[in-house]
């Protein structure tokens, strides 16, 4: 086999590269080299992680609020799964976990209570918004759009997939910028990773949960920097 580049005197057998190489004999036994580095390499991409920065950095020094919503189907699927994405993000944002330079909130258990007893919440203009919830400097909203458990007509196996649009407004931006979202984002997860999945190898409430868990991950790291791995399943 033809090597592509000397990669020094002690390595003749190994390509710098790490993608073609020849058998190092005796001390591989049976497994050639390209069997080994294909398999390092499959498995550093399965663990490894590397960092991704904030798409959003506009909470730094502000107060803010977060405000879930989703259709009446949904929330009748699945009751509580507002609640716990209100809260997840109230959680994941605070100046006490991950944006340390974050101004004041609206803890989870107020902006749960605000849209429990305001139904017409969202269609109020932003601002109105922000006075109900004590001033708030910034405003996110997480609108989930898709939440299901399996495709529609198999009820058998597991498909789970979610999809929310995340937008921020800056609520001390003037009347007309405060309407105009400074960030508008749509993501999209799924749950399993694994095909023909049943409810006989991984229960409801697993696959529940970890539809719920992903799209707070993806919603909340637009807000500060945070460790991905290279190969992400969702």
């Amino acid at each position: 086999m033809r090597m592509t580049r000397n990669c020094g005197k002690t390595m003749r057998w190994v390509v710098c590269a790490g993608a073609v190489c020849a058998p190092i004999g005796g001390l591989l036994g049976g497994l050639g080299g390209c069997q080994l580095v294909g398999g390092m390499a499959a498995s550093y991409q399965e663990t490894a992680s590397h960092t991704v920065n904030a798409t959003y950095r506009g909470l730094e020094g502000k107060s803010f609020a977060v405000l879930v919503s989703a259709d009446r189907t949904i929330q009748g699927e699945h009751p509580g799964l507002v609640e716990f994405v209100a809260t997840k993000m109230v959680e994941r944002l605070s100046p006490a976990s991950n944006v340390p330079r974050a101004g004041g909130f609206v803890t989870a258990a107020d902006s749960v209570s605000y849209m429990a007893r305001t139904p017409g919440w969202a269609a109020k203009p932003m601002l109105e918004l922000g006075k109900d919830l004590g001033g708030v400097e910034r405003l996110i909203l997480v609108e989930i759009g898709e939440y299901r458990l399996t495709e529609p007509g198999n009820i058998y196996e597991w498909n789970g997939a979610a999809a929310a649009n995340v937008s921020v407004f800056e609520l001390d931006a003037g009347e007309a910028k405060s309407e105009m979202a400074a960030l508008d984002r749509t993501i999209t997860v799924t749950f399993p990773d694994k095909k023909s999945m049943t409810p006989a190898d991984i229960s409801q409430q697993v696959v529940t949960s970890a539809l719920a868990g992903r799209i707070i991950d993806r919603a909340s790291w637009l807000f500060y920097d945070h460790e991905e791995k290279i190969k992400m399943p969702y």
